[in-house]
């Protein structure tokens, strides 16, 4: 047999095997899904069957009807049953709506027929009917001849139960000539495309059998030059006598080459793929032609889509002028100019900042190389920086007014109270002024010791909790207050463990601060909804209050310590939760909307918890770290 005769056949038997499996592999789900659809079709059919006759019976204590003596009840209710509207148009409704529905009855206990679709049959035995089941737990070949067989009517049935107490069941007969016509569509469908998918792989096996064996000498001629100048020349005996072994040989030698540049590729792109996939910013690198080569896993962010259909595609088949983003990209790609750190809004408005720079090698362009970054975080970022500044700066220049003003105001209360124990007559008004000016001074004091504690160095002892155990505790903490002022805490904390590394105390003290801003944000009560998950390397506490919101002129300076809006606040809980966050190494945001609420979001490193025993070894033996003033 020629070999292309035995490519032939190979692809075909191949094909044909692939075929039949699919089209053995969808009939099979179909019918399946198909009796699955009916049995779930008829059970639902029963209970609403079944809720009706259990909600309908009327109450007979009132009536004539001896409800003492429990077969005249019973016939009572059967009578009720017979009669009532609401069955008789479920019933009705059932066998009208539903094709594989054949028929529908409620039987009592000694089987005769209260209620059927068919009217001859009230009042009379119903026989009893193979359970559908049969079919629904059978094997696809045995479901086939089950359904292919002559038709006949299954019975689903459920009990019905009155009072709590068995009464009779109710019934409902499906038929298999429904699935047999939706299956005999679907039958011929498969057989119509095997039939299609065996022509056409014969015609592509014959043509790809020709391609693949006919020009064996050009090819040779072909590797023969490729290979001419780096390896010996390769003898008759080691070549063999025909084709084949002549491109064997060749094949193996390339293929040497090729492997070992294949594995320097590959390690290449690895390490390529592991920093790609780590960067915050979205890149995108395109060869001469505008097509990408390059994507990394944050592009997916920007432009909602994923790396999968960007890799190959051009720059005019990912970009659209119907958004800034995509006409400043083509415009840039057309007039080949680069593009210097811009401001853009992308489809799905996010602020993006975008710079495209073209690559060239020896004054030709070989390529571009697109940079997208998260405008929000950048200024998010900057916004941090510029506070973490702001508080630094200020520490230390409070730590030195602090020092000078302390000794004064000492010096002042001293001599203050050797002034009043020197006049010992004091008319009542000097008393008076005297007295405000020691409160005033001690006020002072407080103040003052307040911005020193602020700014004083913390020594952290540090350990490591379920995110879910701190919160919890917490909310306990905070409980009595909550309760209050009409606050209702609702939590959404998840099963996960989310590990943290934190002080207690301080961390403890951050959230509540929190907490309590958004208690006091809503005077009438309402939900606060504490929640907390993973995010990639953090873990995500979000605190949603339903107050009135941040109005926007004050957003910037909620973090600012002694700022206040509220009567009698001292203006240095939030101050301290993002110093506290600061101190761990995390941050702290929020979002507001007027008149419906602030979400305010703490994230920290996550960290895996380890086994009990060596959580307590580290909390007995936790290092203290010494964070100074951020």
């Amino acid at each position: 047999m020629r070999r292309k005769t035995q490519i032939v056949l190979a692809i075909t038997f191949m094909v044909t095997a692939i075929v039949s499996s699919l089209s053995y592999v969808y009939l099979s789900e179909i019918l399946r899904q198909r009796v699955a659809y009916e049995r779930d079709t008829a059970n639902y059919l029963n209970s609403q069957l079944a809720h009706i006759a259990a909600s309908e019976i009327p109450d007979f204590t009132s009536t004539h009807v001896d409800t003492s003596n429990p077969a005249k009840l019973r016939l009572a209710i059967e009578d009720y049953l017979a009669t009532n509207l609401d069955l008789n148009t479920m019933m009705e409704s059932a066998v009208s709506d539903w094709p594989m529905i054949q028929d529908a009855a409620i039987i009592n206990g000694d089987g005769k027929a209260i209620l059927h679709s068919i009217p001859d049959l009230i009042g009379k035995t119903v026989p009893n009917r193979p359970d559908f089941r049969i079919v629904q737990d059978a094997k696809f070949r045995r479901q086939l001849h089950l359904v292919y067989n002559p038709p006949i009517v299954y019975d689903v049935s459920i009990p019905l139960l009155l009072n709590e107490k068995p009464f009779g069941s109710i019934r409902l007969g499906v038929s298999t000539v429904f699935l047999k016509s939706e299956i005999t569509q679907r039958l011929q469908q498969a057989v119509i495309f095997s039939g299609i998918s065996i022509l056409l792989s014969l015609l592509l096996a014959a043509g790809l059998s020709h391609i693949a064996l006919g020009p064996l000498e050009q090819i040779s001629r072909r590797l023969d030059n490729v290979t001419a100048g780096e390896a010996d020349a390769v003898t008759e005996e080691e070549a063999g006598h025909d084709e084949y072994g002549l491109v064997t040989l060749k094949i193996a030698h390339l293929g040497r080459q090729m492997r070992d540049a294949r594995e320097i590729f590959s390690a290449l792109k690895d390490n390529v793929d592991q920093i790609m996939g780590n960067l915050q910013d979205g890149l995108m690198l395109f060869t001469r032609d505008s097509r990408v080569v390059l994507v990394s896993a944050s592009v997916e962010r920007f432009l909602g889509r994923p790396r999968s259909e960007l890799l190959g595609r051009t720059v005019k088949e990912i970009f659209t002028r119907d958004s800034s983003l995509g006409a400043l990209v083509l415009d840039g790609f057309q007039l080949r100019n680069p593009v210097t750190q811009r401001e853009v809004e992308t489809s799905n408005t996010k602020r993006v900042q975008v710079s495209l720079d073209f690559i060239q090698e020896r004054g030709s362009p070989i390529g571009a190389l697109l940079t997208l970054r998260d405008a929000e975080s950048v200024r998010r970022i900057q916004d941090e920086i510029e506070i973490s500044r702001q508080m630094s700066a200020s520490g230390r220049t409070t730590r030195g007014v602090a020092h000078e003003v302390k000794n004064p105001i000492n010096a002042i209360v001293l001599h203050l109270q050797l002034l009043q124990t020197k006049l010992k007559q004091i008319d009542p008004d000097t008393r008076r002024h005297m007295d405000i000016i020691g409160n005033e001074i001690h006020r002072l004091d407080r103040v003052v010791q307040i911005l020193v504690d602020f700014t004083r160095p913390r020594d952290l002892h540090l350990e490591e909790i379920d995110m879910h155990r701190l919160l919890e505790d917490v909310i306990m903490l905070a409980t009595p207050d909550t309760e209050q002022h009409g606050v209702t805490v609702k939590r959404k904390l998840g099963t996960e463990p989310l590990g943290v590394r934190v002080d207690l105390d301080v961390m403890k003290q951050a959230i509540l601060n929190v907490i309590i801003n958004g208690m006091q944000a809503m005077p009438q009560g309402g939900t606060l909804t504490i929640s907390a998950q993973r995010d990639e390397d953090s873990v995500i506490t979000e605190i949603r209050d339903q107050g009135v919101g941040i109005p926007h002129e004050l957003q910037e300076k909620i973090f600012e310590l002694y700022f206040t809006t509220r009567k009698g606040g001292s203006g240095i809980g939030l101050a301290q939760t993002y110093q506290a966050l600061q101190w761990h190494y995390g941050s702290i945001d929020f979002e507001t909307v007027e008149g419906q609420g602030t979400t305010f979001r703490l994230r920290l490193p996550v960290v895996e918890i380890r086994a009990r025993a060596n959580i307590e070894n580290v909390r007995a033996d936790a290092p203290s770290l010494t964070v100074p003033n951020s």
